[in-house]
């Protein structure tokens, strides 16, 4: 079975107490059991993992790059919190793996604060989707699929 991998970013391991007005009152671990379960309805296998660290990001990013070009996995769902923002290096990993990617924000970044409104990820990743909460994570797993023509 293919696989989809999810990536959370820095402070998504404090989903459901960061600031639940925005984010809501989800934990992580709801997030990854609704992208697992999306992803099992689909008919892939979902790997979920998350780091505060932007080289831990990097590496896992190189190795879906090296599992997609053999054709075990098909991509990534990838919220990267604030290093949307600020991380060049993601960029480049993204671009350098070429690994299909959907980035994905539970908030709608465009009607906050503006230093949100830039995305390094953006112009590496195969769609951008934003403001659905964290129920929108099963619509970036149907749209990974989609964009990655393994539908």
């Amino acid at each position: 079975m293919k696989k989809i991998l999810i990536l959370n970013g820095p402070n998504l391991n404090l989903l459901g107490t960061r600031e639940p007005a925005i984010y809501g009152h989800e934990t992580l671990a709801d997030v990854e059991q609704l992208c697992r379960n999306e992803g099992e309805r689909l008919g892939f296998e979902v790997d979920c993992r998350q780091s505060n660290y932007e080289g831990q990001l990097i590496d896992w990013i190189h190795e879906a790059g090296r599992q997609c070009a053999t054709g075990k996995m098909i991509g990534v769902v990838f919220n990267p919190g604030a290093l949307t923002h600020t991380s060049v290096a993601l960029h480049d990993a993204i671009r350098g793996a070429n690994v299909p990617v959907v980035e994905y924000h539970i908030s709608n970044v465009h009607t906050r604060e503006s230093f949100r409104h830039h995305s390094w990820i953006s112009p590496v990743a195969k769609a951008v989707m934003a403001g659905f909460g964290v129920r929108g994570y099963a619509l970036a797993v149907q749209a990974l699929v989609q964009v990655a023509g393994a539908a």
